[in-house]
């Protein structure tokens, strides 16, 4: 199984990272994880021809080429870094790869509640009619207090957070097979890409 870790944010530092190298590295022998940055994108600006930027394009053959999809993201001020926002914008408004694509969201936070309401905003926004991702549900992975939760290798402290996520992955694997069975044809998703707001206020809505 192939699959592809965003980092969701532009920090050099960053326990989101952290996390996803250490799912590369303790489920290889499950799947094989790629993880794009997000840090050399450009900011969203609606080109007219919705052509994707390099950079932008490149993250979306990505998504298009892997089974599913890991978001990675910190909280800041309740929600998820503009510089996420952004990202999904671009994917959003030109390429479109996350519609019908399973996606599994973890993050992390030096708090205590590890980015739960960035989790529940970032959900909301990946099944929006623009993109339409088939994101795993009843399964989130809250990563507090997380500069202290790794050691000098990488790996996590806690034994019990490290079982969940073992868990929580093979969840998500069992939700790749099971929506790759149940997507439908491709036509389904060619339409979607070509989704915009002029029709529903047309009545021409998906």
């Amino acid at each position: 199984m192939k699959l592809v870790g965003i980092v969701g944010t532009n920090a050099t530092r960053s326990t989101n990272r952290q996390l996803l190298q250490y799912m590369q590295q303790h489920f290889a022998k499950q799947a094989t994880i790629e993880i794009a940055e997000i840090s050399g994108l450009p900011a969203f600006d609606e080109p007219e021809d919705r052509t994707a930027p390099a950079a932008v394009q490149a993250l979306s053959d990505q998504i298009v080429a892997a089974d599913g999809v890991i978001f990675a993201t910190p909280e800041y001020d309740h929600s998820i870094p503009a510089v996420l926002k952004s990202a999904i914008e671009w994917l959003s408004y030109t390429t479109r790869p996350l519609i019908s694509k399973p996606v599994m969201i973890v993050g992390a936070s030096n708090g205590s509640l590890g980015t739960s309401r960035a989790q529940a905003h970032l959900r909301q926004i990946l099944e929006a009619p623009e993109l339409k991702a088939l994101v795993m549900p009843n399964v989130e992975y809250l990563l507090g207090h997380s500069l202290q939760a790794f050691d000098a290798a990488g790996n996590l402290k806690d034994a019990t957070k490290a079982a969940e996520l073992a868990d929580d992955f093979t969840a998500f694997m069992a939700f790749v097979d099971l929506t790759a069975k149940i997507t439908p044809a491709n036509k389904f998703v060619e339409k979607n890409q070509q989704f915009s707001w002029s029709q529903v206020a047309d009545g021409r809505d998906l």
